[in-house]
């Protein structure tokens, strides 16, 4: 259920990572709670890289970020007002009944990394943003704001672009289309060496067009175009897809997905 072999959960046990239930005859016995924390475990180990002791040090910060969250405040003592992409996802998380640990279990971000999303709206890649958000059954630009408001015509003035809120470092993205409409219509800025931090993938099509710079968008992990500018591109959302800037200056865009799955 863990993907491990006996060996290796009996080292886990020596390096004290995990602690089985033992029967009166000395069984080891694993309920849901600690296979979840070994499939952690698990997943610490090979995809993050981390050491036995990182790997304890991590699980006890999300042990205590967990107790945390237990002893939140009710949402309806959250300030209503207050409609930062981060606390839109806490929101939408209580809603769902699923706990910080759980979110992280389902999605491979940590504990760390949510809580503090959830309090300050940073944090988060653009691709860990992208995988929570579909996890809870949103998108980035519904937590941004982005789809408030009726569709229909939508005139923004040059350099009057509303913006979303900075969430990832180097990443600004403006709209240029304001509310619900089928195609979420952005203006990307993206600083020296910005990039998405992984791949990700949704329903959709998706259109670019290059204003400044040069953009490295990898598509089925394998397949590689460098955008400069005049290009434009079009690809399948579903394909995975991740981009990074891979000029010395900045990279400006017009990116355009449909439908709204982004």
């Amino acid at each position: 259920m863990a993907g491990v072999s006996p060996s290796t959960l009996r080292l886990w046990e020596s390096q004290s990572l995990i602690q089985p239930i033992r029967t009166a005859t000395g069984q080891r016995v694993y309920d849901k709670a600690l296979v979840d924390r070994l499939k952690r475990i698990a997943w610490l180990r090979s995809e993050k890289g981390l050491n036995p002791a990182a790997i304890r040090e991590t699980l006890r910060d999300e042990a205590a970020l967990s107790d945390e969250d237990r002893s939140e405040p009710d949402d309806e003592a959250i300030d209503a007002s207050d409609v930062r992409p981060g606390t839109r996802m806490r929101r939408l998380r209580r809603d769902a009944g699923r706990t910080l640990e759980s979110v992280a279990q389902a999605t491979g971000v940590a504990v760390s990394q949510l809580s503090t999303f959830e309090r300050t709206s940073q944090g988060l890649s653009f691709t860990a943003l992208h995988e929570v958000a579909r996890h809870l059954g949103t998108t980035l630009a519904s937590l941004s704001g982005q789809e408030e408001g009726r569709g229909g015509e939508s005139l923004i003035r040059d350099g009057k672009w509303p913006s979303w809120p900075t969430t990832s470092s180097g990443v600004a993205v403006q709209v240029l289309a304001e509310g619900r409409n089928q195609m979420e219509c952005n203006r990307f800025q993206l600083a020296p060496g910005a990039s998405s931090e992984g791949a990700y993938q949704h329903e959709g099509e998706e259109f670019i067009h290059m204003l400044q710079g040069n953009l490295e968008i990898v598509l089925d992990g394998d397949q590689f175009f460098e955008l400069g500018p005049g290009d434009s591109f079009y690809f399948e959302s579903r394909r995975p897809h991740s981009w990074r800037n891979v000029s010395d200056g900045e990279t400006v865009l017009i990116w355009i997905n449909t439908p709204a799955t982004f």
